[in-house]
């Protein structure tokens, strides 16, 4: 009987974290860069360029790429297997406002399976310069709504945001 008990301590425990958890997620980060936005937003539309600014290859140089589609177009596929830092899983452009806005689902399916909605946000900011948004979010399901109860989103996957977009500024400019 107390073995029951215990269970059910256990399996109440688990609810009650669940439930407090956050039921979503979302980090982004910003940077200004100084080149024309119809240039920038060219250049971030590309999944193949993505790689020349993004922090997870630099994670895993011997990551193992595949492309489907066409590139820098509404249903391009860019799908990653890599070592324990990047994991593996694929990325979609889903929706492209020109000029403005690349929208892509990101399905991860290691090192745990989860999809979150990722974007790039781009707008003229004075003369021959422009204003780019990096960010994604996401529904909590289990045991990420959990999780989330002990690490902070925001914080780590803006530090990434933070260096990608360093990157890209310093790859535009030159």
């Amino acid at each position: 009987m107390l073995v029951l008990y215990i269970i059910l301590g256990i399996v109440g425990l688990i609810l009650l974290l669940y439930l407090a958890g956050p039921s979503s997620y979302k980090a982004e980060r910003s940077a200004v860069i100084n080149r024309p936005a119809d240039e920038v937003f060219e250049y971030i539309r590309s999944l193949k360029k993505q790689d020349d600014w993004s922090p997870w290859g630099k994670r895993d140089p011997n990551m193992k790429k595949e492309f489907e589609g066409t590139d820098g177009e509404v249903g391009a596929i860019s799908r990653w297997e890599g070592n324990k830092e990047v994991g593996s899983g694929e990325q979609e452009i889903t929706k492209i406002i020109p000029g403005q806005r690349v929208e892509s689902e990101l399905r991860f399916l290691k090192p745990w399976k989860s999809t979150s909605q990722a974007y790039i946000d781009v707008e003229p900011n004075g003369a021959d310069k422009a204003a780019v948004t990096w960010g994604f979010e996401g529904k909590s399901g289990f045991p990420m709504r959990i999780m989330l109860l002990f690490m902070n989103m925001d914080k780590m996957i803006g530090k990434d945001f933070e260096e990608g977009l360093a990157d890209l500024k310093q790859i535009m400019e030159s």
